[in-house]
């Protein structure tokens, strides 16, 4: 059903403060439709609800972090401090360190495979016949719908690989151009600009029109067991009317502006740090501006030698350094940066105000690695923080008891703590406690 099909009977209008559930709001509202419909056919004035929306972001370093440089030796708000923890010394009472958790079935076609799957919990990625689920991050945005400009935004350091999947297994591409990434979401065009983005959609949607009918045609010539090959098929028609709508909205809405500076791109790809840090100061922005409230960021550089003093090695073959200590040393070196740039992001995620709380408070930020121990591949004990959010945090959790904790018991509450109603994700065995 596209969007101009759908019809809704005129109720009394229930102001936004309601504090209904989704669920009776929606039937209050006496509207008989899924939920991503109606956050499609929803008002794009974002900037106008009351409370701060929440957000999630998710930043990952794909080559891990070195244990002992980590983990501090005891739990609970008494923790002593480790070397990368005291790069964060400033922020201590604004996350959660947590050891311990993971997921099962990580070993893949390549010792790497658990990129794929960190915000997915997926198994044994990577082998013959593997099919990608639904990530964290785009169930997140599913449910936000078109509340935003952008449903997510998807970074990455080097290349378009991402983290982030459809329904249906398919990785969203990932922007790595600052710059353009700014322009996009702060710059307006020029007239003409703008009058050929409108006649895009325009055609845009006049095709998909004719994809739809096409494809109710399709289903019911299919017999019924070819019927579920279709199902994505399908899902991804849906998704792009709904979007096409969406995009209509949002192009006569003038883009927000802020006091910043267009960034310039690093060319080098030697300076991971330089390029991590160019992303990383994105996110505060797009957040501030509710430009989006979903945000993934995957930070990785497996074939350079970072342009780091003291670096003489690749990031990668440093991860494998087989105990020797000047390996570690460069190692040391370079997750150093990565730890600041997070810890950049942080302090200006604090500084960020709105309605009189910080943007830090209303935005759950992960921070972490799909491998515990780089050095044997082990996608086990995965080092993860959580920041802001509204926790109360200052802790380091061991979440390891007979077994480690599935990470998305983690992701389930994230997810609920979100407003998103879920009781299960991924591997999930219950919404996590800490």
């Amino acid at each position: 059903m596209s969007v101009s099909q759908i019809a809704i009977q005129p109720q009394r209008k229930i102001p936004m403060t309601s504090r209904l559930p989704r669920r009776t709001l929606l039937k209050a509202a006496g509207v008989s439709l899924s939920l991503p419909f109606l956050e499609s056919m929803t008002a794009v004035q974002a900037a106008s609800q009351v409370a701060p929306p929440k957000r999630m972001v998710f930043v990952c370093t794909s080559l891990g972090l070195h244990s002992p440089n980590l983990w501090p030796t005891t739990t609970g708000k008494e923790y002593e401090s480790t070397p990368y923890l005291d790069l964060l010394n400033q922020h201590r009472n604004d996350f959660t360190l947590f050891s311990g958790l993971s997921h099962e079935d990580q070993i893949g076609r390549q010792p790497h495979d658990s990129e794929m799957t960190w915000l997915t919990a997926a198994r044994k990625p990577g082998v013959a016949g593997f099919r990608n689920s639904v990530s964290v991050d785009q169930v997140a945005a599913k449910h936000f719908g078109n509340a935003t400009r952008f449903a997510s935004v998807t970074m990455g350091t080097i290349k378009s690989q991402s983290q982030s999947y459809t329904d249906g297994g398919v990785m969203i591409p990932a922007q790595t151009s600052p710059a353009r990434l700014f322009a996009k979401m702060f710059l307006n065009g020029t007239p003409d600009e703008i009058i050929a983005q409108k006649r895009r959609l325009l055609d845009g949607r006049s095709i998909l029109d004719e994809l739809g009918s096409q494809t109710k045609r399709l289903k019911q010539q299919a017999s019924a067991a070819d019927n579920h090959l279709l199902d994505d098929y399908f899902h991804s028609v849906r998704q792009a009317e709904t979007n096409i709508a969406a995009a209509d909205g949002w192009s006569k809405q003038p883009k927000p502006t802020v006091d910043t500076q267009q960034p310039k791109d690093i060319n080098d790809p030697t300076d991971l740090i330089g390029r991590s840090r160019l992303l990383l100061d994105l996110v505060p922005l797009i957040i501030q501006t509710d430009s989006s409230r979903i945000i993934s960021v995957m930070i990785q550089d497996h074939f350079v030698v970072p342009k780091i003093d003291g670096v003489r090695g690749t990031h990668h073959n440093l991860s494998h350094h087989g105990q020797d200590p000047s390996k570690i040393a460069e190692l040391q070196r370079i997750e150093t940066g990565i730890v600041q740039c997070f810890g950049g992001m942080l302090e200006k995620m604090k500084s960020g105000q709105e309605s009189g709380t910080r943007l830090l408070d209303n935005t759950s930020v992960v921070f972490g690695s799909n491998l515990g121990n780089a050095n044997a591949h082990e996608a086990k004990n995965l080092p993860i923080f959580v920041a802001g959010g509204g926790y109360q945090h200052g802790r380091y959790v061991d979440m390891k008891k007979e077994h480690e904790t599935p990470l998305s018991n983690l992701f389930v509450r994230l997810l609920q703590d979100t407003g998103i109603e879920t009781e299960s994700f991924g591997q999930s065995s219950a919404a996590m406690s800490w």
